[in-house]
């Protein structure tokens, strides 16, 4: 049984940094894509980093582009999140794909599997 597990979430005053990690067990094959998500409260879930395994690339929603990178070791992904603002408040998930199904990295339904999530809360 494939099992995503998030780590690394908790406090930090606006301006830190916190480092996810998602670790990936129960798949045997390679994944097309690991990405993290987050859901604030009040909001809907949205795409934050993807990495795509094969091509060893990434690609950043607008708002954390230049401040948040992913990388990939093995079977953990992690999330590097720098100069962290208020609106970065949310739950963060990790999430799988297995194979591309045709639509954009940033739509949820494009993955397989979710982990339980991880909560950053940022103080300003």
């Amino acid at each position: 049984q494939v099992h995503l597990v998030e780590s690394g979430g908790g406090s930090v005053q606006a301006g830190g940094p916190l480092t996810l990690s998602c670790e990936v067990s129960g798949y045997s094959h390679s994944w097309y894509r690991l990405a993290w998500f987050c859901r604030a409260e009040g909001k809907e879930r949205e795409a934050v980093a993807v990495w795509f395994i094969g091509a060893g690339s990434a690609r950043y929603a607008d708002s954390v582009k230049g401040r948040f990178a992913i990388s990939q070791d093995n079977a953990k992904n992690a999330l590097q999140m720098n100069s962290l603002k208020s609106e970065d408040t949310a739950m963060y998930y990790c999430a799988a794909s297995v194979f591309d199904r045709g639509g954009t990295w940033t739509d949820e339904h494009e993955y397989h599997h979710w982990g339980q999530g991880t909560q950053v809360t940022v103080s300003s």
